[in-house]
């Protein structure tokens, strides 16, 4: 059974293995994207400047609730895929269940912080006097949903760590139909605005998640979860997914605190500014995707790798993923420059927020090539268990460099968006830079395991020899 429900990656071609399992999620993360920008769109058409300042704001801050929680389910993604790849796949229910109680502390902290501290949040990211209402409406309704977000999260991390790309895909479809339908029913027929778009976000993930539950009951799973078990789930368990996930989430969570910076530093600039960065971001969302794909399907595929003691192969792995992802990032680079103020012009219908978007977004254009290569190495060293090290070159790079420089450049006048933007490809230079030091270390370190793997095999085949000969 186990063998029927879970696919391993530690045998036969690298760059078909990678491709069929990270185009599903790139589909995933494309839909995903999808309704969270379909609040923007459907925004853009049919509400006021108030209601797209709002939501490119208020959705901004809670994506950095969402880094958080997807981090900490990447510590179960780890976790699982080690297990599985070393051939222990019956203790993943443990996990599972260690993770779950995780994340649901989490998610009820989260709740009430966002249920009684909107209006200071919203003060905080200098939210549009305009806008400032609908900002704090928004974030009080996506954080009532917060607990939503997490099992949503939770179950994607699960499948990918068995192999399954597909599954998590077929929710978030089914997420993103829900909230198309949401969006266009509160937003254009009953012109809710922004309250509108955070009402219909969470009601569209809630449905996934229902979907998916559904769906996990009707599979043979490679082991066993006990929902009694996860209010007594083992802290030995949850301390081993804090320990993996901890690193990648506050890693995230002070990067998205970095983007929140130049988020509050544009804001100060009036209406437009804000709205057009709010565009600009949606639009960073999807041409980013490729390279998150790759990074989310190398975490699985190198743990799984890792697991079974194929240092190696890790290594040929991340090769064929920087080769993959660098050819698509200089398509969308080249696109991203050229052509920005179309993808802006989804998202808004007036020309002043566009031409603004698409400043910012020439800026964003040099970091396609360069997430190509960072974003591999994120989920490289992810699946080897180097989320410490995620966790330095992440906050090296968001608070020592793009923070401070985003800041430099907007007391240049005029201001620019463009300039600020620029600050994002400065830290994806040196994390870079960090991450092939850390490289010559993990190449040195896998050739002690090697080795040291090597010995091991030579004492059993020598004890196997010798009990040989003593029967004989």
């Amino acid at each position: 059974m186990e063998r029927a429900q879970q696919k391993t990656f530690t045998e036969g071609p690298i760059f078909s293995a990678l491709i069929k399992f990270a185009l599903p999620v790139l589909f995933a993360l494309f839909l995903q994207s999808l309704y969270g920008a379909v609040d923007l769109i459907v925004v853009g058409q049919f509400g006021t400047a108030e209601d797209v300042s709002a939501v490119s704001t208020g959705s901004q801050l809670f994506l950095t609730v969402t880094d958080v929680v997807a981090s900490l389910a990447m510590g179960i993604t780890i976790l699982l895929g080690q297990q599985i790849g070393g051939g222990h796949a019956s203790e993943g229910g443990r996990t599972v269940e260690a993770g779950l109680k995780l994340l649901t502390i989490f998610g009820l902290i989260a709740t009430v912080v966002f249920l009684i501290f909107a209006p200071n949040l919203a003060g905080v990211m200098n939210a549009p006097e305009e806008a400032f209402s609908k900002t704090v409406a928004y974030l009080r309704i996506c954080g009532a949903g917060t607990l939503v977000i997490i099992y949503y999260n939770l179950i994607g991390a699960v499948f990918r760590a068995m192999g399954d790309s597909m599954t998590p895909l077929i929710t978030v479809a089914i997420a993103c139909v829900v909230n198309i339908f949401g969006d266009l029913l509160l937003i254009a027929g009953f012109h809710m605005g922004a309250a509108g778009a955070a009402i219909a976000t969470v009601s569209a993930q809630f449905v996934s998640v229902v979907v998916s539950f559904v769906m996990i009951r009707r599979k043979d799973l490679p082991f066993r979860i006990s929902f009694p078990n996860i209010i007594k789930a083992p802290g030995k368990i949850m301390g081993r997914i804090a320990g993996l996930g901890i690193p990648l989430a506050l890693s995230n969570f002070l990067v998205s605190i970095s983007f929140l910076v130049i988020l509050a530093i544009v804001n100060r600039y009036g209406l437009y500014y804000s709205a057009g960065i709010g565009v600009a971001e949606k639009v960073c969302a999807f041409i980013m995707l490729v390279s998150a794909a790759f990074s989310q399907s190398m975490a699985a595929i190198v743990a799984q790798n890792y697991g079974a003691g194929k240092y190696e192969r890790t290594v040929k792995v991340l090769k064929a993923g920087i080769g993959l992802s660098l050819c698509c990032g200089i398509v969308m680079g080249l696109l991203t420059f050229f052509f920005g103020n179309y993808m802006a012009g989804i998202f808004s219908k007036d020309a002043e927020i566009i031409q603004y978007a698409w400043d910012y977004l020439k800026a964003y254009a040099f970091d396609c090539f360069l997430t190509a290569f960072l974003f591999c190495f994120i989920g490289f060293y992810n699946g080897v268990g180097m989320t410490r090290f995620v966790m330095t070159q992440s906050i090296t790079g968001a608070m020592l460099v793009r923070v401070p420089v985003s800041f430099l450049m907007s007391t240049i006048t005029p201001v620019s968006l463009f300039r600020i933007g620029l600050a994002t490809p400065c830290s994806t230079v040196v994390q870079i830079i960090l991450c092939f030091i850390a490289f010559a270390y993990y190449k040195k370190k896998i050739k002690g395991l090697t080795e040291k793997k090597g010995k091991c095999v030579k004492q059993i085949m020598h004890q196997t020899d010798g009990e040989s000969s003593v029967k004989s």
